[in-house]
């Protein structure tokens, strides 16, 4: 199990929390079925208080900006930015809960900017009438395009409302800079599972809200998986282990009081790798790829060649990636590697998956096994910042082309050496601008740095 601590929101026990179910601990007068087919296990276990968190410890301390928010501190706008199930909707509705801030939540998915508008109008009355603020708060806030991103911003510049904004993606990417420029981001992490596994004791002890007074318990071996298959997801979790729970109450596969290992893969099934083909975490894993191959960690590169694949990232975009490193990193070290590359692409085109992951691992190994050399992308790159610098130098006049008389009588190419079959060093002339004519940009011993990009 793993050990390194990542963080998480989700209730650590006690009765604290909300109870959207409407359920305490004594009514339990439905079957088993009914009861874990009610409102999901994550809702019923979100916590009321920020006491009854797990996880988050930096952005939830008490001394941090978020942690003060949530226990009396003055409120400012903020993007929360996780990955799912790291708590960003139930901060929001902790922040919620202060008596001088009425709150309104709209979800990018289901509005636009008339939805704003209207919210913005209620905040502005309710400002105007009792001189009381509002908490916005807008999940999946990267859905919203620019124009709609657009109409918070007075709004939150004056007061109006006070923005909480729920995003999984890379704010830098997804939020206007104006927006962004006027709240403060939280990163929220994943739950290590260490936490998960605390999450799965709660919600089994806990006997108002979870599912306690079914009085199951759950093998080792069991909790393990899905405190490690989870990948860091509470909701996940909570709703694989409300599944797991059903199956064991159903006696299937066990003696009913019991969640087995085959009860949790049951209920967690298969979870989707987390990535995103058009966001951040498809940039992370191919620049984890080839900064792998570069180091030539063999089992590094297929490993995140197994993570593409297994997410379901077009094979073509993969060979593509491998061509260009076979010239920006191989290079001139093995002669071979692009023609090897170029082979790899022309056969995913040509079998296509699931056998074309053959073939990819065939070219990532040998890519991250051969010698490296960086030679020739690096002096295109030091090339390319002397063109920069020194601009459109003329063309040395022996160089030039002369197909008219009269730019044969100006001297267009007058003194050209044919170099093929002349060996006397006398007679070879300048090939570079006067003025740079002693610049060198390539050496075959050059360093690894990493060259000036063009």
């Amino acid at each position: 199990m793993a050990t390194r601590r990542q963080g998480g929101l989700f209730d650590a026990g006690g009765g604290q929390a909300d109870n959207p179910t409407g359920r305490t601990g004594d009514e339990h007068n439905t079957t088993p079925t009914q009861m874990i087919a009610g409102a999901p296990l994550s809702e019923r276990m979100r916590p009321g208080s920020p006491a009854a968190l797990v996880g988050q410890s930096g952005v939830l301390s008490e001394a941090s900006y978020l942690g003060r928010m949530l226990r009396g501190g003055a409120l400012s706008s903020c993007i929360l930015w996780g990955p799912p199930g790291s708590g960003k909707t139930t901060i929001a509705r902790l922040l919620a809960g202060r008596e001088e801030h009425a709150f309104e939540s709209i979800s990018a998915v289901l509005s636009g900017v008339k939805d704003v508008r209207e919210v913005i109008a209620r905040a502005q009355e309710r400002r105007r009438v009792s001189d009381r603020g509002t908490l916005l708060f807008v999940d999946e806030i990267h859905r919203f395009n620019k124009a709609q991103q657009d109409a918070f911003l007075p709004h939150v510049e004056n007061g109006t409302v006070v923005l909480v904004g729920a995003t999984t993606e890379n704010p830098s990417f997804e939020i206007i800079g104006p927006l962004l420029s006027r709240c403060r981001v939280v990163v929220l992490e994943p739950l290590a599972a260490t936490d998960l596994a605390v999450l799965v004791d709660r919600a089994l002890s806990d006997t108002g809200r979870g599912l306690g007074s079914y009085h199951l318990t759950i093998d080792e071996d069991a909790r393990a998986f899905l405190s490690e298959r989870a990948h860091g997801d509470a909701r996940t979790l909570l709703g694989a282990l409300d599944a797991a729970a059903a199956l064991a109450l159903a006696n299937i596969d066990g003696d009913g009081t019991s969640i087995t290992l085959a009860h949790a893969e049951e209920g967690l099934q298969t979870k989707a790798l987390l990535y995103d083909r058009a966001g951040e975490e498809h940039y992370n894993v191919i620049s984890a790829f080839i900064k792998s191959m570069r180091a030539s960690e063999i089992d590094a590169s297929l490993y995140w060649l197994a993570r593409m694949l297994e997410a379901g990232e077009d094979p073509m975009f993969i060979a593509r990636r491998m061509v260009v490193f076979a010239s920006e990193d191989v290079g001139l070290a093995d002669v071979n590697a692009l023609s090897l590359a170029i082979a790899v692409r022309d056969a995913v085109h040509f079998v296509g998956l699931p056998e074309a992951r053959i073939n990819l691992a065939h070219g990532v190994a040998y890519l991250a096994a051969t010698r490296k050399s960086n030679a020739s992308y690096a002096a295109l790159g030091a090339a390319a910042a002397e063109v920069r610098a020194s601009g459109a130098l003329p063309v040395p006049m022996h160089l030039r082309n002369a197909p008219t008389g009269l730019m044969k009588e100006l001297g267009y190419g007058k003194d050209y050496v044919y170099a093929h079959g002349r060996e006397d060093q006398a007679a070879m002339r300048d090939y570079l601008p006067e003025r740079i004519k002693e610049k060198r940009f390539f050496s075959a011993t050059r360093p690894k740095e990493k060259p000036t990009k063009d």
